[in-house]
């Protein structure tokens, strides 16, 4: 069968919302394509958990400790599954991990913001974890099957995240002037790097459209960065803090909120490797890996121990 015919196949399969599973032929740009997406989001699960194991000493309740050390753990959770998906498709696990740790692969933008305080737990939940819902929930739809089916649980466990972050806001802005003040200073910084999140505006994103015929994504950048207004300004109005946007409004006639324009080259900035903690982050996952080779190392020798009794057995 020609090379014509079986992409026609293939993308009739995707039109019918079919599912395409590992050992189902596929373009080789779709599986790069996936490759590329889907571990630069697990590198983002992994990366995200530096700024908020840091906070889980400094918790102000046991409570608190309690919730913040489920989140890590659900982080961690998640990208071992993005991981797997992504060794469906054929690549190395170490292989996607080395690309990440020599800056060839790239995470998502959020993580490369520092975390200063309490409040920054809170804003994290519910700005940074509630874009990822707005993106992953599409995701669950996904053409392919194993990346859509990651997302079901990941999206269930994002929407505990997002909703403990803005129990976390809530509290502080009904708390005393100074605790309502950290809040609104978490929202200020945290704002334009959560809208962000979406990634470039939808004339400058390389990849969305060809994305979207494949079915991989649903919305484009901007499409979800506009749900992300629409659904979060409320809510900030409603604990009584000021979205940092004096663009900000509602239209009535349309439904949404319009909002400013992002500082493009800041984004670029972080993306390219110069944010305020790129070097913090990829150190600390750099050495987090070498610290634990020799785990590694020794399961390796047991398991090769092991196979030689087998065989002698």
């Amino acid at each position: 069968m020609s090379n014509e015919e079986l992409e026609r196949q293939f993308q009739e399969k995707i039109d019918n919302e079919i599912k395409i599973e590992p050992r189902d032929w596929m373009p080789d740009a779709y599986r790069n394509l996936l490759i590329r997406q889907i571990s630069q989001h697990a590198h983002s699960e992994t990366v995200g958990m530096l700024p908020e194991g840091n906070w889980i000493t400094r918790a102000p309740s046991l409570r608190r400790k309690q919730i913040l050390l489920a989140k890590v753990q659900d982080e961690a959770g998640h990208g071992l599954y993005l991981y797997s998906a992504c060794e469906t498709l054929g690549v190395d696990r170490e292989d996607t991990i080395d690309d990440l740790h020599s800056g060839k692969a790239k995470y998502s933008s959020i993580f490369n913001y520092p975390a200063l305080t309490w409040a920054d737990m809170g804003a994290i939940g519910w700005l940074v974890d509630g874009a990822a819902i707005m993106n992953q929930i599409p995701l669950s739809r996904c053409s392919y099957g194993p990346y859509a089916r990651s997302m079901v649980r990941i999206c269930k466990e994002e929407s505990f995240h997002q909703r403990q972050g803005y129990e976390i806001m809530t509290h502080l802005a009904n708390g005393t002037p100074e605790q309502k003040a950290m809040a609104q200073d978490a929202l200020n910084r945290f704002w334009w790097p959560a809208m962000m999140m979406f990634g470039p505006s939808d004339n400058d994103s390389k990849h969305s459209a060809q994305s979207m015929k494949w079915k991989i994504k649903r919305f484009t950048n901007d499409e979800l960065r506009q749900q992300f207004v629409d659904a979060t300004a409320p809510q900030a109005e409603l604990i009584g803090l000021k979205v940092p946007d004096a663009d900000l409004k509602f239209n009535e006639s349309t439904g949404h909120y319009e909002y400013g324009e992002m500082n493009w080259d800041e984004f670029w900035q972080v993306v390219n490797g110069n944010g305020p903690c790129n070097k913090e982050r990829l150190d600390a996952r750099r050495k987090a890996k070498e610290d634990g080779m020799w785990v590694r190392e020794a399961a390796a020798a047991y398991a090769k121990k092991q196979e030689k009794k087998e065989k002698r057995a």
